[in-house]
C-alpha cells in the first residue's frame, strides 16, 4: 500500500507549495482545537518541557499542519505524540468531512489500512508465546490449500514452491502478491479473476469474500518468489489473518478483541464502525488534489465477510497511541501485560539481512526507497543515518494506505500517530513533516 518509511518526495514537490496562512490561535504544550474527551486522552498528560519536549517549537506543528488545511491540501487531520509514557502534543485539524461542516475531533475514526497489519502480528505472536503456533510452521499446517503452490519463474514457467512458513508471512517474504503493486501481468490477471485485485474499482479490498474464499483462490494462484527469498510487500497479513483463526478457532476481530483491543482499552479499534461511530468517521476529499484522480475508500459501515488482517481495521489517534505505548513499554501497559519484552524485541530486529534481497519492482519499493530494514510486522531502522527521516537506530514504524502513520522510537521513549484519510503523493509530504517537527521539538 503506502510507504511507512517516506521515501523521497520528488512526485510531491513537483508543484509549487502555495501554502496560504490561517489566522488560528496557536496552542501552546497540550492545546487542542477541541476539548478533550476521554478518547483524546490515552495516556496520563505531561508539559512537554518535563519530558525534554519544547512547547515553542509544538507550534512549528500546528502552524505547518493548520497551513495545510487553509490551502487544502489536507481535509483535517489528528496528530498525537508522547514520550517517557507521558501525553505532550494532541491536536485535531481541519475538518472531518470535507463535504460537513463539522471540525475533526480528537476521537474521530479512520480508516487506518495497513495500519492493521501490527495488529495481526501481534495476534500471531500471543499465539507463538501460548505455544501453539511457531514460526517455521509451514503455512499448510494451518491452511491445507496452500499444501502444493506453484511459483512462476522469469521465464514464465510454474515450477513447485518450497513449503511457506508462518515467519514468511510475517516479513513479507512469502512471494505472495498485491494485485495493485506486482508487475506480474499473469499472476495480476489471475488475482483480477478471483476476486483478489479490483482495478478502476477500489484498492487493497478483499473483504467481500470468505475467508475459505480468500484462502481457496489465493492458493491457486502462483507465487511470485520461491517462500524465503524476497521481501515484496503482499497479502501475506490476509493470510496471516486466517492462520490466526485456524490456530484459535476464532475469528480474528474477536481474538484481537478479547486478547488486544479489549485487554488495552482500545475501545474504538474493530473491523468495522462500531455503535455511534459513524457520525465520528473521518472522510477525505473526493478528489486527490494533486492528481485529481478519484478517491476510494473501504466501506467500513457494513459487516466484512472476513476481518482482514491486512487493512480491514478502523481506529482513533487515542487508541493506536495506547498500542504504540504498549510496544515500547516491553509489552506491558497499565498494568496488562500483552506481550514480554523478549519477543518485542524479536519482532522488532532486523529479519532479511544481507540474504533476503527486496523485488526490484513495485512492491520491494514499498520498503526499497525508505531506508529501512523489516521484522515481524514493522519496518526496523538499521541505523541513525541513511535514511531522509529523523529518527534512531532502531525505531519502527508502519502506515496506511489513507494517509495514516505512526512510529514508535525506543531511544528516544517516543511514540508518535499520524491519523489522516489522504491518498496519492501528499501522503509521503504530510509524512515526512510530521517526523521532522516532532523530532526538532525534542530539547534535552
Amino acid at each position: 500500500m503506502s510507504n511507512p518509511s517516506w521515501p523521497n518526495l520528488r512526485t510531491a514537490a513537483r508543484k509549487p507549495w502555495l501554502l496560504a496562512c490561517s489566522a488560528v490561535l496557536l496552542v501552546a504544550a497540550l492545546g487542542c482545537a477541541q476539548a478533550p474527551t476521554d478518547s483524546g486522552t490515552p495516556l496520563a498528560r505531561a508539559a512537554p518541557e518535563s519530558v525534554g519536549m519544547s512547547s515553542a517549537r509544538f507550534e512549528r506543528i500546528s502552524t505547518a499542519f493548520e497551513q495545510e488545511v487553509a490551502a487544502k491540501r489536507l481535509p483535517g487531520a489528528t496528530v498525537m505524540l508522547a514520550r517517557k509514557g507521558k501525553l505532550v502534543y494532541a491536536r485535531a485539524f481541519g475538518q472531518r468531512d470535507p463535504k460537513a461542516p463539522d471540525p475533526m475531533q480528537l476521537d474521530s475514526v479512520f480508516r487506518i489500512y495497513s495500519m492493521t497489519k501490527p495488529f495481526a502480528t501481534v495476534g500471531a505472536m500471543m499465539l507463538v508465546e501460548d505455544g501453539v503456533l511457531q514460526l517455521g510452521d509451514p503455512v499448510s499446517k494451518w491452511l491445507p490449500a496452500f499444501t502444493d503452490v506453484k511459483v512462476s519463474t522469469p521465464a514464465g514457467d510454474v515450477v513447485p514452491a518450497r513449503a511457506m512458513t508462518v515467519q514468511d508471512l510475517l516479513r513479507h517474504t512469502a512471494g505472495l502478491p498485491y494485485g495493485e503493486l506486482t508487475q506480474n501481468a499473469a499472476v495480476k490477471d489471475a488475482l483480477t479473476k478471483a476476486g483478489l485485485y479490483k482495478p478502476g474499482v477500489i484498492d487493497f479490498d478483499v473483504r467481500d469474500l470468505t475467508p475459505d474464499q480468500e484462502v481457496e483462490r489465493l492458493a491457486k494462484i502462483p507465487l511470485l518468489h520461491q517462500p524465503g527469498t524476497t521481501w515484496e510487500y503482499s497479502l501475506a497479513t490476509d493470510v496471516l489473518g486466517r492462520v490466526i483463526e485456524a490456530a484459535s478457532h476464532q475469528r480474528l476481530g474477536d481474538f484481537l478483541r478479547m486478547r488486544l483491543f479489549a485487554p488495552l482499552k482500545m475501545n474504538d479499534t474493530a473491523f468495522q464502525l462500531l455503535p455511534g461511530q459513524r457520525a465520528r468517521l473521518a472522510e477525505p476529499f473526493d478528489r486527490d488534489p494533486v492528481s485529481g484522480a478519484p478517491i476510494r475508500l473501504i466501506d467500513v459501515s457494513q459487516a466484512p465477510a472476513n476481518d482482514s488482517g491486512g487493512a480491514g481495521c478502523v481506529s482513533t489517534a487515542a487508541d493506536y497511541l495506547r498500542f504504540e505505548q504498549m510496544m515500547l513499554n516491553g509489552g506491558e501497559l497499565d498494568g496488562v501485560r500483552v506481550l514480554s519484552r523478549s519477543t518485542i524485541k524479536w519482532m522488532t530486529s532486523d529479519h532479511l539481512g544481507p540474504r533476503i534481497p527486496l523485488a526490484a519492482n513495485p512492491g520491494g519499493g514499498v520498503l526499497g526507497a525508505s531506508g529501512y530494514t523489516f521484522g515481524l510486522g514493522f519496518a526496523v531502522r538499521p541505523a541513525d543515518g541513511l535514511v531522509i527521516v529523523p529518527g534512531s537506530a532502531g525505531d519502527y514504524n508502519w502506515g496506511g494506505y489513507a494517509g495514516t502513520g505512526f512510529w514508535i522510537d525506543p531511544k528516544e521513549q517516543l511514540v508518535a500517530v499520524f491519523m489522516v484519510q489522504q491518498l496519492g503523493a501528499l501522503r509521503l509530504h504530510h509524512r515526512t513533516l510530521i517526523r521532522q517537527l516532532v523530532y526538532q521539538a525534542i530539547a534535552d
